[in-house]
């Protein structure tokens, strides 16, 4: 279950982790699109700073929780699950945009 509140800063990067078509029917606003269930999803994550600041988010909950796992298994350090996308999109304020 996600946060009652997340706080966004301007180095934030918000990760939604569904697929594609997921992403582009609304997702957070500035947020980037790695699917977690991608082969490239490791390989892509790896173009990140290890040392960002992450919130990541699916639709459940549960997505999100497996790529977090995985985000550290490759050295992520200050990553934050969201859970859903409306619960992130209350927890951090963020817009849902298309």
């Amino acid at each position: 279950c996600a946060p009652q509140s997340i706080t966004v800063s301007s180095d934030t990067v918000i990760i939604d982790v569904r697929t594609a078509d997921e992403f582009n029917s609304g997702h957070l606003q500035g947020a980037i699109n790695l699917d977690v269930q991608s082969v490239y999803f490791d390989e892509l994550a790896a173009e990140l700073p290890v040392d960002g600041d992450y919130i990541v988010y699916c639709r459940s909950g549960n997505r999100s929780a497996a790529a977090i796992d995985r985000l550290e298994a490759l050295g992520f350090t200050s990553l934050t699950d969201a859970g859903g996308l409306q619960s992130a999109a209350d927890a951090t304020g963020l817009e849902i945009v298309i």
